[in-house]
């Protein structure tokens, strides 16, 4: 609809997190050449109630066509979608002629819409009769997905977000919430003033663990032993829920005997988990005097070679004392992905067929049926990890991936380039270049967030509409078509849907197709219309003939087993499957950071979300860093026996001793020494298929950098050629930084330097300090800065900030081009500190200045500065600058990699 000033507002989903929140995106001129958006949230959604996160709040700055595959391509060359879409289906059919349906493969992800995931199934399994399909949600949500069908009959999430504001107690079993799901932490945030207690089961003190009521630290892979000794406390204690266990649950006699098989004594778990034996108990209590207790379990648990006995180690505790299917009382398992809940119900999984039905003959025989497709798969395929090193033993021949980049999310990353350098045939269709963009021999362009239209599935099974913003650009299509133009390319039928809305609505009535006891049922969606479809509102499922949603499952107690009882299936503690040793003393844990998503394709053109961790770094115990000669804001060099990683050292007391941490986020276009998966082991969980992104064994060495410098230019730039750099690319408002630093001697300084001034033109002003080693150059043309460079051996660095401001400046004046080569402006320097609050641009200064003026709460800070007044993300930093300093002490500042 329009508004009064003219912008057209469509109500939408935000393409990030698991919680599922909805937008309101106003078009300024959508006629025009430009994509002016702005992003707020949508108060009548039941997931956000109007509430963003900063990613949420930065969508508007990444809408832009920059970067965008705007046409297929094939060899590198422009191509026609008749003649990209003509050279898949052959290549496909050909290898399938020669070698059989399972030497082709897709590798899809939660960035899809529920429709292309339908399709991308459909093609997969029911014609071409493979399993082979597998969704980066395998990284994400497996063990839960396995842990859920074991304990329940079937991947069902059985709470929803309104148990958070209900719970008495929320335990977070490896959930950073305060980064990763912060519109949920605020909820609960506000339930906390009532009396909700939390707490936070992380061997880093996480946000979410610094204002938590109780943090157990506990020691890597000790998980299933705490909830073990939590269970066997219960059941000392009476305060399991025998009449519930009699009517509801099958197995409690097994788990009993599994669990004295070992000491469960409080004394015996804290020594076990590392934690102190006054917190275990304090947690045993707390779970005991409150019923009312949601159990939030994510990535921590997850992604383990324990992950699916993680998992049901925390639905025991949950079955054994009834508190499921209540309000405020669940296991809930939050997603990682807009749409990773979509995958798993639509069969983006390998081991499983659509609509949450698997490959025993009757569900087999009833989508083949549904499908008219005789050919449908009758067993498992591939899971992500076991497909790429398929392709590269080379069993699959041909790989189609969409969506998603394993060049860099994958564990051993260097290895699955290694299986994407020897593909005979590898499609990728995604709206940008990647890392893995770079090994397709055909790139087909897809559509992006704004301009796809679809469904999306949140955590708590709620369904919502993600709506287009803007046409189509160039050539790009959306997902599910470019899928099905080449099933009928392939001489498929039954892929010839006129829209999305049909593609959905087939996709309802197979949810519903023959079924007698299945909970993912759509019924009530089955003959919906384009025009409901259109406007459709938020709905969970199952939904019922009438339309109506279903906020709880389980709510009578029953289960969609073959006896409508769940199962408690026991589980043994072990250590990693990789131990750490002399060599390699330290644990590496990897994750997400607050402002940024996966690998950095959306979020990396948001300079807000680019400042508050601005580039790789490791966070290092300070005993740890004191052991390897490192200090705070130095380069370190993180190294498995995988590969090397290059990032700066964060020494703080919130990592556990004898553990290391780094994001996951930086790729080959951003920072292609920092990133973290070459070094992770693919150790699998043996049921899910989910690699362990949480235990690698590792060492940490100084890097010992030679020198250093950066440069400042419009453009984007890669690391130049041939040379042993740690290089990173930050994105500024009006401008590109580009830091680096190099081991070696001269003779490379000088060959990056003519690598990285190649092509400038301009008016050159030079200065040259032979005794500290320092180059400094700038570049001005037609009174406009075009480019800054610095360079040196022993000197400091000065703050980019105001150079980079510098290049908004229609032309500079005689001040500034006066103190170009000092790198700050005349007169006192303005320092805005580090970026606390990246949705309102607020740094440490002027939250440090609040503090010292008397704010002595977040709320106080918020309403003198406006930090964490929007997503409340920056509200735990807030607190802890509050907690950890005098009001008069100055902020520490974090020191610039290369300052």
């Amino acid at each position: 609809m329009a508004d009064g000033g003219g912008a057209i507002t469509v109500k939408t989903a935000c393409p990030y997190c698991g919680v599922g929140c909805g937008v309101t995106g106003a078009v300024a001129s959508p006629g025009g050449e430009g994509r002016a958006l702005s992003v707020t949230g949508d108060p009548a959604h039941p997931a956000n109630l109007g509430r963003l996160c900063s990613k949420g709040t930065a969508l508007g700055a990444t809408v832009g066509l920059q970067g965008r595959l705007l046409e297929p391509t094939i060899g590198g060359k422009p191509a026609s979608w008749t003649d990209a879409t003509a050279l898949v289906a052959k290549r496909f059919r050909d290898t399938i002629a020669r070698h059989g349906p399972d030497s082709v493969a897709f590798y899809v992800s939660g960035q899809l819409l529920t429709e292309d995931y339908y399709v991308a199934n459909k093609l997969m399994k029911g014609f071409i009769g493979s399993g082979n399909i597998d969704t980066n949600s395998r990284l994400c949500m497996a063990s839960a997905v396995a842990a859920h069908k074991q304990a329940f009959g079937a991947d069902l999430v059985p709470g929803c977000y309104e148990d958070l504001d209900l719970a008495d107690l929320v335990v977070f079993s490896g959930h950073n919430a305060a980064w990763t799901h912060p519109v949920l932490f605020r909820r609960m945030e506000a339930a906390r003033a009532r009396g909700q207690k939390h707490v936070v089961i992380d061997p880093r003190r996480t946000d979410t663990a610094e204002g938590a009521d109780l943090h157990l630290a506990i020691a890597p892979q000790s998980d299933v032993r705490l909830w073990n000794g939590l269970l066997a406390d219960l059941i000392r204690r009476g305060a399991i829920d025998r009449d519930y266990i009699a009517a509801h649950v099958n197995g409690f006699a097994e788990i009993e005997a599994a669990l004295v098989e070992l000491d469960q004594s409080p004394a015996a778990v804290a020594a076990d988990c590392g934690v102190a034996l006054d917190d275990l108990l304090n947690f045993y209590n707390l779970f005991s005097d409150n019923p009312k207790t949601v159990s939030l379990f994510s990535m921590g648990a997850n992604q383990s070679a324990q992950g699916t006995a993680k998992g049901l180690s925390i639905l025991n505790v949950h079955l054994a004392t009834g508190r499921i299917g209540k309000p405020g009382a669940c296991p809930f398992s939050i997603t990682g992905q807009p749409n990773a809940m979509g995958g798993r119900e639509t069969g983006g999984m390998a081991n499983t067929l659509a609509g949450h039905m698997d490959f025993a003959p009757a569900d087999r025989d009833r989508v083949a049926r549904f499908w008219g497709a005789p050919d449908t798969a009758r067993a498992p395929g591939l899971k992500a990890v076991e497909m790429f090193e398929a392709v590269r033993s080379g069993k699959i021949k041909a790989i189609w991936v969409m969506a998603t980049n394993p060049a860099v999310s994958l564990p051993d990353a260097s290895r699955v380039r290694e299986a994407l350098e020897r593909c005979p045939f590898v499609v990728v269709s995604d709206c940008v270049d990647t890392d893995t963009t770079a090994f397709a021999d055909v790139k087909l362009p897809a559509l992006a967030w704004g301009e796809k239209d679809g469904t999306v599935t949140n955590s708590e099974r709620r369904i919502s509409r993600q709506r287009a913003l803007f046409p189509a650009p160039g050539q790009a299509r959306a997902d599910w078509r470019i899928v099905a133009d080449v099933a009928k390319a392939m001489g498929f039928d039954g892929f010839g849907w006129a829209s999305q809305a049909s593609v959905f609505r087939e996709w309802a009535r197979l949810t519903a197709y023959e079924n007698q006891d299945r909970v993912l049922n759509l019924s009530g969606l089955s003959a919906i219309t384009p025009e409901t479809y259109a406007g459709l509102l938020p709905v969970q499922w199952p939904v019922s003939a009438d339309g109506q949603g279903t906020p709880r499952l389980f709510t009578n107690g029953r289960f969609q087993t073959s006896d409508g009882r769940a199962r408690m299936i026991p589980t043994r503690p072990r250590g990693p499957a990789d131990a750490v040793d002399a060599a390699y003393p330290l644990s590496l844990n990897t994750g997400r950071i607050r402002d940024q998503w996966h690998t950095m394709t959306r979020t990396g053109l948001a300079p807000d979300l680019c400042r508050h961790a601005p580039e790789p770094f490791v966070e290092v115990h300070p005993a740890d860093a004191e052991a390897a000669g490192l200090k705070d804001g130095a380069l370190a060099r993180v190294i498995t026996v995988r590969g090397e990683a290059v990032a700066v050292a964060k020494v703080t007391d919130r990592q556990r001793p004898g553990g290391v941490f780094m994001p996951m986020h930086w790729t080959d276009a951003f920072a292609p020494s920092g990133r973290s998966n070459p070094l992770i082991a693919p150790n699998l969980d043996p049921v899910s298929g989910q690699p362990e992104f949480k235990h690698t064994p590792a060492r940490i060495r100084a890097y010992r950098e030679t020198w250093k410098g950066f440069l400042l230019t419009p453009d984007a730039r890669s690391a130049p050629l041939g040379q042993d750099l740690v290089w990173r690319r930050i994105p500024q408002d009006a401008c590109q930084l580009h830091e680096f630093a190099g081991r070696g001697d001269e003779a490379q300084r000088e060959a990056v330097r003519r690598a990285l001034t190649k092509g400038l033109a301009g008016e050159v002003v030079a200065y040259d300090d032979a005794a500290t080693g320092a180059r400094r150059e700038a570049w001005v043309r037609d009174g406009r800065l075009v480019a800054v460079l610095f360079m040196t051996t022993t000197g400091r660095l000065p703050p980019r900030d105001w150079l980079a401001d510098l290049f908004a400046q229609p032309a500079l004046d005689a001040e500034a081009r006066a103190s170009l080569l000092f790198g700050r402006a005349p007169g006192a320097p303005v320092d805005k500190g580090p970026l606390v609050c990246a949705c309102l641009k607020v740094g440490a200064k002027a939250v440090q200045a609040a503090i010292v003026a008397g704010a002595a709460s977040p709320d106080a800070v918020g309403a003198a500065t406006g930090a964490g007044t929007n997503c409340g993300s920056c509200r735990p930093e807030i607190a802890r600058m509050i907690a950890a300093s005098p009001a008069a002490s100055p902020v520490k500042e974090t020191a610039h990699v290369v300052a």
